[in-house]
């Protein structure tokens, strides 16, 4: 709405948890690409950038498909069930095709989600998790879990899991351990080969900026490096150097390598390329210190603002981060419940320029991310959030 908004400045981008914005880098890159495919070439995956930033060896990471064919790929590998062994563990909220991808797995390999799929909920009147709780679980119920497989910061709440933790508990009860790192990946410093994850996936349009339906990536340890389990098989599981041999003899590539199927798509290949010059220039640990303090001061605005306890609130209408207030368990993401839907306020944040992520009824997901957020557009954001809360308040 242009009567509200000075059409010269930029909008108030605070959505990278949903989809990352375009790296500089990226439209040249592609521009090069047209020009290359015209000359009968074609771009190459760069495992090894993408290996630094998971905390991963370079033969412990394959660039491929989507998320979700990832998990499928994983689990079909890694999910042998027993009579004995045979349940995954997951959290309640863990995002709806993860709760789909290991259904349809249970379902292929004759288990019945009801007593093969467990799903950890919160204490009662509690948002998140208690790492402890989950170390309970396991300890008490980790000889019948065949895979725990959780989220590395959880969407819907923005809880940054203990991963070290909760791995090194699994393995101590012999169970495998993979994550779903769609919302870590690119967000906060990872060390999965250090932590002795087993296998892991991600996307990479959130704060990886590759667009929506970006190249997606997989872990597997190195541990599994000459592993010849059973596994979703294809043109790119065979070696490079004999896959031309045309003999119909699979030579499987070793590590993360033999777990990939096709050729990855040119296009989705180069905005990786075009986010790798990106971190050429920049550190995990450095984004990770700067989105810190971007989190903890839109924290603090919040709190003097818009709480429930605040004696500077304009309205009747308050929220709460219902996000981890430790800053070693979230991200850059704060999600804030409403004491009312919200239906209005996203509407009168849209009219004002802001984009966030909402979920119905009480939900609203704000994200001021490390790579391209400052402390001006979270003052802004929050000057727009109690201006959006008046107007709401008008339609109660």
């Amino acid at each position: 709405d242009l009567s509200l908004v000075n059409p010269e400045e930029d909008c108030i981008y605070m959505c990278g948890n949903s989809l990352g914005l375009l790296p500089k880098a990226t439209p040249r890159l592609m521009q090069e690409q047209f020009t290359k495919w015209g000359e009968h070439a074609w771009a190459s995956e760069r495992a090894e950038g993408v290996a630094r930033i998971v905390g991963g060896k370079p033969e412990e990471v394959a660039l491929m498909n989507g998320l979700t064919v990832n998990i499928h790929v994983l689990l079909t590998a890694f999910y042998k069930p027993t009579d004995k062994r045979h349940k995954i563990l997951l959290e309640s909220r863990a995002f709806p095709s993860d709760h789909y991808a290991i259904e349809s797995e249970l379902r292929l390999h004759g288990r019945t989600v009801e007593e093969s799929m467990v799903c950890l909920e919160p204490r009662e009147g509690e948002e998140t998790l208690r790492t402890e709780d989950i170390l309970e679980y396991i300890e008490e119920n980790g000889d019948e879990i065949a895979i725990v497989f959780f989220s590395g910061i959880q969407y819907y709440t923005g809880q940054l899991f203990d991963i070290p933790a909760i791995t090194k508990k699994g393995h101590e009860k012999g169970c495998l351990v993979g994550w779903d790192l769609a919302h870590a990946f690119g967000n906060v410093p990872l060390e999965l080969h250090f932590w002795d994850v087993d296998f892991a996936a991600w996307c990479s349009y959130k704060y990886f900026c590759t667009g929506a339906g970006g190249l997606a990536g997989i872990f597997v340890h190195e541990r599994f490096k000459e592993d010849k389990r059973e596994r979703m098989l294809g043109w790119w599981s065979h070696k490079m150097k004999t896959r031309f041999n045309m003999d119909n003899k699979l030579d499987l590539d070793v590590g993360a390598a033999g777990y990939r199927i096709s050729n990855p798509p040119v296009f989705l290949v180069v905005p990786v390329l075009g986010m790798l010059e990106v971190f050429k220039t920049v550190t995990m640990e450095e984004l990770r210190s700067k989105s810190m303090y971007l989190t903890g001061y839109l924290e603090h605005l919040l709190e003097e603002f818009c709480s429930e306890d605040s004696n500077k609130r304009e309205s009747k209408i308050w929220c709460k981060s219902i996000t981890p207030k430790n800053f070693h368990e979230r991200g850059c993401q704060l999600s804030l419940k409403f004491n009312v839907s919200i239906d209005v306020i996203f509407k009168e944040l849209l009219r004002r320029g802001v984009a966030v992520d909402k979920r119905y009824p009480y939900i609203i997901r704000c994200s001021p991310v490390h790579l391209y957020n400052n402390y001006t557009d979270v003052h802004r954001f929050v000057t727009a959030l109690r201006e959006s809360m008046r107007e709401a308040e008008k339609a109660i």
